[in-house]
């Protein structure tokens, strides 16, 4: 994390099933900024990343657009890596392999990897994923000046150190109280 305040523009970037939403809920109580999850993924060229002035989003997408993010938001943009344990994100996206991202890795990025790969175990697909994307991501922010690591496994510490680190105004109570919300968990019987 930088010792200089952020600029105010902030980016969340991760895997995907690491408490994403749940940031996102959680930085909406600040009143002096938005907050979204995906607010703009379904958009097309500049729209893609034409986000609002003081706004904070948390896309696991925007690991797929670091060149055009850097573009455009560069160094004038804060960045916050959100992490989870590697074995349970891997875990949790093996539980909904069929669909979403990792539909779109394995069959479109890999180019029908399992064909090629029959004895590799959705597991091993999921690992691949989540270490491209952290490695992404990771390459991304070598060289900019306003980082800040965040793991879901010390969200509530990481949460506060993150709310004064932007100079976050608002009802920072219920926006600590997210964090003791599960969303988008996987059902037990996938467990």
């Amino acid at each position: 994390m930088s010792a200089a305040p952020p600029p105010a523009q902030v980016f969340v970037l991760c895997t995907g099933r690491c408490g994403s939403t749940t940031f996102a809920r959680a930085a909406g109580f600040a009143s002096n900024y938005t907050a979204g999850h995906e607010t703009r993924a379904h958009l097309l060229g500049e729209a893609r990343l034409a986000y609002p002035p003081r706004h904070i989003e948390a896309d696991n997408r925007l690991s797929w657009f670091l060149g055009r993010l850097d573009a455009a938001w560069g160094d004038n943009a804060a960045y916050v890596h959100l992490t989870r344990d590697r074995d349970a994100v891997a875990q949790s996206l093996s539980h909904r392999f069929g669909k979403g991202i990792m539909s779109a890795y394995s069959r479109g990025i890999l180019q029908n990897a399992r064909k090629d790969a029959a004895d590799a175990t959705t597991l091993a697909f999921c690992e691949d994923y989540v270490d491209t994307v952290t490695a992404n991501i990771r390459a991304f922010l070598r060289d900019k000046t306003h980082v800040m690591n965040f793991r879901l496994e010390t969200a509530e510490a990481d949460f506060q150190r993150f709310w004064s680190w932007i100079g976050a105004e608002g009802n920072y109570k219920k926006a600590l109280a997210q964090w003791s919300i599960r969303r988008n968990a996987t059902k037990p019987d996938r467990a």
